[in-house]
């Protein structure tokens, strides 16, 4: 997506303007706004092999913009920035054709063949015209357009290069080749943009229906929906998380087609023709059951050692964490005569889960096990620097058993120490984390709203959803630069929650 950067050496400039060193020097003096010189972009490998970068270059974009728009150099700047002829004659579709990157349509316009290539990765409209360039251009393309990915003033933003200087990439308009064409030009979404679609399309087709494809992850799941050893909560959770992930591909076809087709205030429709529609027959799919049900389901593949069970939850993971039993993942060093070896001292070895492997993330793990306490999943790791450590889930809650907590430890995380004798990692939603010290003008108030939440009920489960509202005597507390190892007693952490700090 977007406009490649492009770099013209002294010589370079000359060629794409026609004009010698002494014109060059001319154009300089004449026009104010001719475009200044810039260094070069960064080579790692510059100066090996005796070769030397130029001295000066020219940014090629903005070069070839300058002269679409200067009189004197029109006809050799951007052939669609170029001031379009009073009396153009329409032009013509001339069908599809197959490009080095994705599906085309070409159109004869009075400026010359445009090759429209629906794709909007990066470098698309160079690519194209370079291969169109050394295959000599049996097609007599003169310039090619790709789609930007973004919305502009009368259409989709559109990215062009022309056969005659492929490397130098512009932002051109969809109304300018619109007016080329003599006609409103079709645009595919981008999960209904096929081959098989734009190949079949000519001018008055009406839209094609299709349903919309599945992406990996709802591939993954409706597997694992036919999966016979995993049971009906679990066939239920990933059903109900496929179901979601198809509507939102649906819904989100058809916000593009409003978007990128609808009529802007005051102003006539845009000049697009919609080709593809989503298959909206059994749309929207029934989701949102019952969430403990959907909770055990996916609970049940968690404890589950089959491969279908490591996949889906991975895509649970990245989705909706929320759905899974376990808080964020934490990593933190084996450190003997710390709070953390009190902890991993009654870890207990077990036999991988699928909690485990996603855990592991690929990484090279020494050995698996359980908190017997928490349910928690553990590994030992090799970690960063083949350095060892422990990397585990936080829990949500902890066990209670009517002890309270007796004090925080920091030492690379939170730990809470009880009454009762015990130590865990402090319990912690997915997607935040617990830290102290100075966060650069951020504050831990994450940890603040975890404290506060456990001094009143050890058992409880904690929400970080509005953890900006921790009491502002533990977040000044744990703002501060505290060592690792250090403990924060109950009356310490009961003090601070009931004395505000004072103003600086």
């Amino acid at each position: 997506m977007g406009v490649s950067s492009s770099y013209l050496s002294k010589t370079e400039v000359q060629e794409v303007l026609g004009i010698n060193s002494f014109g060059l020097w001319r154009l300089v003096r004449k026009y104010d706004h001719f475009p200044q010189p810039t260094e070069p972009p960064h080579d790692p490998f510059a100066g090996l092999g005796g070769k030397k970068e130029p001295e000066e270059v020219w940014d090629g974009t903005e070069l070839y913009r300058w002269a679409a728009r200067t009189p004197e150099f029109s006809h050799r700047g951007a052939v669609l920035l170029r001031p379009l002829p009073e009396d153009l004659t329409p032009g013509r579709w001339d069908g599809y054709k197959d490009t080095p990157r994705g599906p085309a349509l070409d159109w004869h316009t009075s400026l010359g063949t445009i090759r429209f290539v629906h794709n909007d990765d990066r470098k698309v409209a160079t690519d194209v015209a370079t291969a169109l360039t050394q295959a000599g251009n049996p097609d007599g393309v003169r310039t090619v357009c790709a789609l930007y990915g973004d919305v502009g003033i009368s259409g989709p933003a559109l990215v062009a290069a022309e056969v005659a200087h492929p490397r130098i990439e512009y932002e051109a308009e969809w109304g300018v080749v619109v007016a080329l064409t003599g006609q409103a030009l079709p645009w595919w979404p981008e999960l209904l943009r096929t081959s098989e679609m734009i190949r079949m399309w000519k001018p008055g087709s009406p839209a094609t229906v299709a349903a919309v494809p599945p992406n990996t992850n709802e591939t993954i799941l409706r597997r694992v929906a036919r999966t016979p050893v995993f049971d009906i909560t679990s066939h239920l959770a990933v059903t109900d998380m496929a179901n979601d992930i198809r509507n939102n591909r649906t819904d989100g076809v058809e916000h593009d087609n409003e978007i990128f087709g609808k009529a802007r205030r005051h102003e006539a429709p845009n000049p697009v023709v919609i080709a593809a529609l989503p298959d909206t027959t059994h749309h929207p799919l029934p989701v949102g059951g019952d969430r403990e049900v959907l909770k055990s389901g996916w609970h049940k593949l968690a404890l589950s050692s089959h491969p279908d069970a490591v996949a889906a939850l991975e895509v649970a993971v990245g989705r909706e964490p929320y759905l899974l039993p376990y808080g964020a993942v934490t990593e933190v060093p084996i450190r003997p005569g710390t709070v953390i070896e009190r902890w991993a001292q009654r870890l207990t070895m077990c036999d991988p889960t699928a909690a485990h492997a996603v855990l592991a993330r690929g990484n090279t793990t020494d050995a698996f096990f359980i908190d017997p306490l928490t349910d928690m999943p553990v590994l030992r790791t090799t970690g960063a620097g083949d350095k060892p450590g422990w990397r585990f889930y936080a829990p949500l809650s902890l066990p209670a058993g009517g002890a309270e907590l007796a004090s925080a430890v920091l030492h690379h995380t939170v730990w809470i120490t009880t009454s009762d004798g015990h130590v865990h990692p402090a319990p912690c939603t997915p997607s935040e984390h617990l830290w102290w010290g100075d966060g650069w003008g951020d504050r831990p108030s994450e940890a603040a709203t975890v404290i506060d939440t456990l001094l009143d009920n050890l058992g409880a489960t904690v929400n970080l959803r509005e953890h900006w509202e921790a009491p502002k005597g533990l977040t000044a507390l744990f703002n501060k630069e505290h060592k690792q190892g250090s403990e924060l007693t109950r009356a310490t952490l009961l003090h601070a929650r009931m004395t505000p700090p004072r103003p600086s």
